[in-house]
């Protein structure tokens, strides 16, 4: 599945750029503000609270036609979130990098225009740990040579916004992760990623 989904990310990649010369192109910066958690399985008694975080990064829109454009964005973030046991609460908190890119259709509403997007998204994680003890969620055992949980992510993601004629974006977002993270415990229990993005950005 990683090397699938890499494959997939490498191959769009690959065509965008290559059909770039004809195109319209144009870069960007965004600033966001993130709510975060997990979708669980078999972890009874186990909940994921919402969190909040932040987000900042660029973007590369190529349009291909008034209505039609992709849009690649790379993304450095920070997330946190509660897993909650009957007896217990702790703060998980992550940083990481994020590549969605998005298929955009847009189309003029007023004096800006309106957009909305789907595509896939790769995560790689930077650092992961639960607040309590300091533990580290990346750090391999010794004798199963496995850690808490991985640090690749694959999933989908979608967007809506609207930029106005001076080129100020309004945005929000939602990505849902496909791939267990859990990694020692993944045979038993398997946790997925969710986010909500809110934030604005700036097309040069």
């Amino acid at each position: 599945m990683k090397k699938l989904a890499l494959t997939l990310i490498v191959a769009l990649g690959f065509g965008l750029f290559q059909t770039t010369n004809a195109q319209t192109i144009s870069v960007g910066v965004k600033a966001e503000g993130n709510f975060s958690n997990f979708t669980l399985s078999d972890l009874d008694g186990v909940s994921s609270n919402m969190g909040a975080g932040a987000s900042i990064g660029g973007f590369l829109n190529v349009q291909f036609h008034p209505n039609f454009a992709l849009q690649p964005e790379l993304f450095v973030h920070y997330k946190s979130s509660e897993l909650e046991e009957p007896a217990f609460t702790n703060d998980y908190q992550y940083w990481g990098v994020e590549l969605p890119i998005y298929a955009v259709g847009q189309m003029q509403l007023g004096n800006g225009k309106g957009y909305i997007g789907i595509g896939p998204y790769v995560g790689f994680g930077i650092s992961a740990k639960f607040k309590a003890g300091d533990v580290d969620l990346y750090k391999k055992d010794s004798q199963t040579d496995k850690a808490a949980m991985n640090r690749f992510d694959f999933g989908g993601a979608a967007m809506i916004g609207y930029e106005f004629a001076n080129k100020i974006q309004i945005n929000a977002s939602y990505k849902l992760g496909f791939i267990d993270i859990l990694d020692a415990a993944k045979d038993q229990s398997s946790m997925f990623p969710q986010t909500i993005n809110v934030g604005v950005g700036y097309r040069f």
